[in-house]
């Protein structure tokens, strides 16, 4: 009958199961189980896609995606002639959920696919100067590429977490320029991992019934929630982004309190990438 209930009535069932929570003095828990501020478990592997010269897959709970950088070379703008690029692009492809159609990007993942692009240049996660070659003639362009394997809310999270995990694992492979042509030969044999300046984590908030808030949402949350707010923190303690597109407004108390998770939450993302990048070096 329950799950009857909350087929037919999800909205209902959830302010259901809050009363019913308070009753029972459980007041931090929502309907699988976490307290509203419990992020799902994470896993995380580098390196595995072995075509790429970075590469990293996340699991957030049912939530999967996979960062693949690739690298090529390209002619910098005359305004920033020591600049190289970064250029992200997030797919959520039919295969990872039903709601994602066939055809050209969604609206969903042009919006996710801008964020993660604003939040590169905002923490500047990678200096654009350590991807010149050649003065005004030659930089890197790295291409970043995020899928969605299966989509269970909270794609930004893990999109952003595979993407860091990513760049700390490219190596760029030394070039020789030619002094007569300016032509560069890839040579291989040597390869340059990239500096990581900055380390941005987002945690993603769900708003449900303008006064619930549940941190790392789960698809059905996200359903039914009236509003979402995505903070992102970097290592030192520093707001990168804050994304709210509509919905319900938050207080300041919820705003401070959802900041604080989020710096709580960037540490724990942290700590598991370094505790992954040792492992790999073993």
């Amino acid at each position: 009958m329950a799950a009857d209930f909350k087929t037919a009535q999800p909205v209902e069932y959830y302010r259901q199961f809050e009363s019913f929570s308070q009753i029972l003095q459980k007041e931090d828990v929502r309907p699988d189980g976490r307290e509203l501020g419990e992020i799902r478990s994470t896993i995380l592997n580098i390196g595995s896609i072995g075509t790429a010269e970075g590469s990293a897959l996340v699991k957030l709970g049912n939530t999967t995606a996979v960062c693949g950088v690739k690298a090529e070379l390209a002619v910098p703008t005359v305004e920033n002639p020591e600049h190289g690029y970064i250029v992200p692009n997030v797919d959520l492809p039919p295969l990872c959920s039903p709601r994602f159609r066939p055809g050209p990007p969604s609206e969903q993942a042009q919006v996710v696919s801008q964020f993660i692009d604003d939040v590169i240049k905002n923490s500047k996660v990678i200096s654009l100067e350590d991807l010149c070659v050649l003065k005004g003639k030659i930089v890197w362009v790295l291409y970043c590429d995020m899928m969605c394997l299966d989509y269970d809310g909270n794609v930004i999270d893990a999109c952003v977490i595979a993407l860091l995990a990513a760049l700390r694992n490219v190596s760029l492979p030394s070039l020789k320029i030619d002094e007569e042509t300016g032509a560069p030969t890839v040579t291989t044999s040597t390869k340059t991992s990239l500096q990581v300046k900055s380390e941005p984590v987002s945690t993603s908030f769900a708003v449900f019934d303008d006064e619930i808030i549940f941190a790392d949402p789960t698809n059905e949350e996200e359903c039914l929630a009236t509003g979402v707010v995505t903070i992102v923190t970097d290592g030192h303690g520093r707001l990168c982004a804050v994304h709210k597109p509509g919905g319900s407004p938050l207080s300041d108390m919820q705003l401070k309190d959802c900041i604080k998770r989020a710096l709580s939450r960037g540490e724990e993302v942290r700590k598991l990438l370094n505790e992954t990048c040792i492992t790999l070096d073993r």
